[in-house]
């Protein structure tokens, strides 16, 4: 008589909606392989010498605390996606705004708005453009002042869309006094779940972290 015939059906852990319980990570994995483990142990086990009640308990318990950690897994798997479906929420009145983003700027065919900070006593300033391997790859004069300017891309035509560093360079009698990344600034134009986090996604397409934003101000008004 096989031994499991007379043992009740395993438990098993239930599925959310949508889940075909499939590459549900390494712990879901190695719960599988317990189960088949024991499931081949009991019905290759010798009838005449099996398997002592007492290491059937041990090995019971077992499955029923991996089975309570998948489960707990998940739940938990779930609740990230609550808490970042609630920051987006959250986020949601920020669109529309005006945000100041420290980080690269992303170049995409088109002129980028920039917050730049001019040190005291400097004579001429420079913007000074880096690719994502830290080579500089255009130098731009600015007017020796802070605020807003207008960055108005790689003079080269062949340069490719991406992600640049832009530095501002204070000057003073032909030598650098000063340098300080400068800001972009953007229209705030969607906030996305990417990743299980969320991102601010500006007028210009780059999407930034809410942790970058380092201010934010109602958009300037149209000109009539």
């Amino acid at each position: 008589m096989d031994p499991l015939a007379a043992l009740p059906p395993a438990p098993t852990a239930p599925v959310a909606p949508g889940d075909t319980g499939i590459n549900r990570g390494p712990l879901s994995s190695d719960f599988e392989t317990f189960l088949k483990m024991l499931t081949t142990q009991l019905r290759n086990q010798d009838p005449l010498n099996p398997i002592e009640s007492a290491d059937f308990a041990v090995q019971l318990a077992t499955f029923s605390s991996v089975e309570q950690q998948v489960q707990t897994n998940d739940l938990l798997t779930g609740l990230s996606g609550q808490i970042a479906t609630l920051g987006m929420g959250q986020l949601a009145g920020w669109i529309g705004l005006e945000a100041e983003v420290a980080g690269p700027v992303r170049f995409d065919g088109g002129p980028a708005k920039l917050g730049v900070t001019v040190a005291p006593g400097a004579d001429a300033a420079e913007l000074v453009v880096s690719d994502a391997r830290g080579a500089v790859v255009q130098t731009v004069e600015i007017a020796a002042q802070s605020g807003l300017v207008t960055w108005p891309g790689p003079e080269v035509p062949s340069l490719p869309e991406g992600l640049y560093r832009i530095d501002v360079h204070s000057l003073a009698d032909g030598e650098i006094i000063a340098r300080e990344e400068a800001h972009l600034h953007g229209r705030i134009t969607e906030a996305r779940l990417e990743a299980g986090g969320v991102r601010l996604v500006l007028a210009s397409g780059q999407s930034v972290a809410p942790t970058e934003v380092l201010g934010l101000r109602p958009p300037p008004p149209v000109a009539q």
